[in-house]
């Protein structure tokens, strides 16, 4: 489906997560510093890639909400208050960051729908792929972690054990997220 064919029913929900990053960007601003003014940004533009790349609105509306969900657990120190809730989040949003990463690439022409996968061998490779893009974000993410401790703020709980539990889960996140994709795709018939 094409970003201009987009049923404006479906969208209103991911609109209202796309406001709710927007709210929490200028409150962040306003309450919180530049620190988290910089994170909610950062939220903001995450949350505008599925409307502009036209993806569903479930998968828009998951993914949106789970990256302000996210930014908040960390500003308001529930991941502090709650420990196993950093694993939860990392399996969570890596796998609707890898779910959204492998459909803008198929947009984008540059990889077949996951649903189009015709047999066994290329139905795994699309699980590959899922996999591998959410094991880069993951990393990323944790580098992006990593330098916010060393550069931001030494609040920001990093180590070993952190980070490996937290690759851990978000590869098994995006492992997740690759099989769901094939399956939606395949009872899609493999539309885009």
């Amino acid at each position: 489906m094409h970003p201009a064919t987009v049923d404006r029913r479906a969208v209103v929900p991911a609109d209202v997560v796309r406001a709710a990053a927007l709210v929490s960007l200028v409150v962040g601003a306003v309450t919180l510093g530049a620190i988290a003014a910089a994170l909610f940004l950062l939220v903001l533009g995450g949350t505008l890639v599925p409307r502009v790349l036209g993806l569903p609105a479930p998968l828009d509306v998951a993914y949106g909400a789970s990256l302000v969900g996210a930014a908040w657990a960390a500003q308001l120190g529930w991941y502090e208050a709650v420990p196993w809730l950093d694993l939860v989040v990392h399996l969570v949003c890596t796998a609707l960051v890898a779910a959204v990463a492998h459909l803008a690439l198929v947009r984008w022409r540059m990889l077949p729908a996951p649903g189009a996968a015709a047999t066994r061998r290329e139905a795994g490779g699309a699980v590959v792929v899922t996999t591998g893009l959410g094991a880069l974000g993951a990393v990323l993410w944790e580098v992006g972690e990593w330098a916010g401790h060393v550069y931001l703020d030494d609040g920001i709980d990093v180590g070993y054990t952190d980070t490996v539990t937290d690759l851990a889960a978000g590869v098994l996140g995006a492992l997740v997220a690759g099989l769901l994709l094939v399956r939606a795709g395949r009872r899609a018939g493999g539309a885009s």
